[in-house]
């Protein structure tokens, strides 16, 4: 019987992730302890109470509208901006919870592979199996400025970049450290066995690193490696990389073409397409009624900041839209964003799920169509129903949006999961295990399958 569907909370450690404007209402106002621990550990719990498999931490290194102006329109309105570090609330969410996988947001500019490495096996040791890796290019200029490059790295360049990136981090991850390299012998004194830890020497076209890995191996070894790339270079890294990815999809009819490329490419290279969860954004206004939800749904939108939704959108697609008409017809955006170095998917993707993208305007379809949070209102029975078709369509799971990243999750949790879990759309109970095991069921370790397990080390690599 296959296991229900995956359910990941999604999360940004900022004021605003994509409710933006919401904050100025009475009830976006628990935003403003989005600085604070106490809110997050709630949330964690409520989480688990509901049987969540992970939470999912967004991240960004940069100011979204530095491309095209002086960054006011994000910082007056708090869009992702502050931005903690995801990193530093792992072990404090992970000491609250019991069975949560905790997914954290790296890029491949903001630090180096070593030490990116040692800091991921560590917090595996300390929530006992329960990290995973989302693994990002970067795709704000404004983010490699703060890193010393003076533009933004070539969209494809990016995905080649990354994949020395997280080899380095698999040859110290999977090779370094023999699975007996452990032996803790009273009598002999050996804590470790030298013989059976290695150095990688890794010389790439980016990177040249020694090793050995400074961390014991952890109960994943490698963390759950999640990756969200929709274009052509995208795809190919997420099927030779990932084991959860993201799916562009706007409706359950385009989620099966893009399942289908998906497991094709992955069959192309001698993967089991089953080893790649897909996934999709679930984002819901939920009421006790169609009509209280679709009422909630309106009162949402009309506190929309229309600038800074702007500026956010502008940051991710390289155009600057606030000097866009906003009665610009979507295909015409799709077709500007093809040719740029940000994020190519998000504006060909939402003119995909039209029929005729040239007859909606980017406003339109913005705002009435589905790109916000809430892009589906109704009862909990009604947004199984929903969650139903999309699951028939093939997909594994979602990444659930919530209006407000604090003070959502218990609507969800005790008026929404009880009927998935009903109807057999989500999970009652956690299944003992890492945070792999209980996602895949085949253990704790990436499957044989995978690249990470057939890299080789560099020729002297004995301690």
């Amino acid at each position: 019987m296959p296991r229900p569907l995956v359910y990941n909370a999604f999360l940004h450690l900022t004021p605003n992730h994509h409710s933006h404007g919401y904050w100025r209402t009475p009830e976006g106002r628990v935003q403003y302890g989005y600085k604070d621990l106490q809110p997050y550990i709630d949330v964690v719990k409520t989480l688990e109470r509901g049987r969540i498999d992970t939470l999912f931490i967004a991240d960004v290194v940069g100011v979204y509208d530095l491309d095209f102006g002086d960054g006011t329109t994000t910082i007056r309105a708090g869009s992702q901006f502050p931005e903690n570090d995801p990193v530093t609330i792992v072990s404090a969410l992970g000491h609250a919870t019991e069975h949560l996988g905790i997914a954290v947001t790296s890029n491949i500019i903001q630090d180096h592979p070593f030490s990116f490495a040692r800091r991921l096996s560590s917090l595996d040791h300390f929530t006992n199996g329960r990290v995973a890796w989302n693994i990002v290019t970067s795709y704000l200029s404004n983010g490699f400025r703060n890193y010393g490059y003076d533009e933004i790295v070539g969209h494809d360049d990016r995905y080649e970049w990354a994949q020395e990136y997280v080899d380095v981090t698999y040859k110290l991850w999977e090779h370094s450290w023999e699975d007996d390299a452990v032996l803790h012998n009273h009598d002999t004194g050996e804590f470790f066995d030298p013989a059976k830890i290695h150095t990688i020497d890794h010389v790439g076209k980016r990177y040249k690193v020694q090793g050995p890995h400074i961390v014991e191996p952890s109960p994943q070894r490698t963390p759950v490696l999640f990756q969200a790339g929709n274009s052509p270079a995208g795809r190919t890294f997420a099927v030779t990389n990932a084991e959860v990815t993201f799916l562009p999809s706007y409706n359950p009819a385009s989620a099966v073409r893009d399942i289908a490329i998906l497991d094709e490419h992955a069959r192309a290279i001698g993967r089991d397409p089953s080893s790649l969860k897909k996934i999709v954004m679930l984002s819901t206004i939920i009421g006790s009624t169609e009509e209280e939800a679709k009422r909630k749904r309106e009162y949402f939108r009309d506190n929309i900041d229309f600038e800074a939704l702007q500026a956010f959108w502008s940051g991710g697609s390289g155009i600057d839209l606030s000097s866009v008409d906003p009665d610009t017809p979507l295909s015409e955006l799709a077709g500007r964003a093809q040719l740029g170095n940000h994020v190519q998917s998000n504006f060909r993707a939402a003119a995909d799920s039209l029929e005729d993208p040239s007859k909606v305007s980017w406003r339109e379809y913005l705002v009435d169509k589905s790109l916000l949070p809430g892009r589906f209102a109704g009862t909990p029975e009604q947004i199984a129903d929903h969650v139903q078709e999309w699951a028939d369509s093939g997909v594994d799971g979602f990444n659930v949006v919530p209006i407000t990243t604090l003070g959502w999750w218990d609507e969800w949790v005790d008026h929404v999961v009880p009927v998935l879990q009903d109807r057999g759309l989500a999970q009652r109970e956690y299944a003992p295990g890492t945070l792999r095991e209980k996602l895949f069921g085949r253990g704790d370790r990436l499957g044989d399958d995978h690249r990470a397990r057939s890299l080789r080390l560099g020729a002297h690599h004995t301690v």
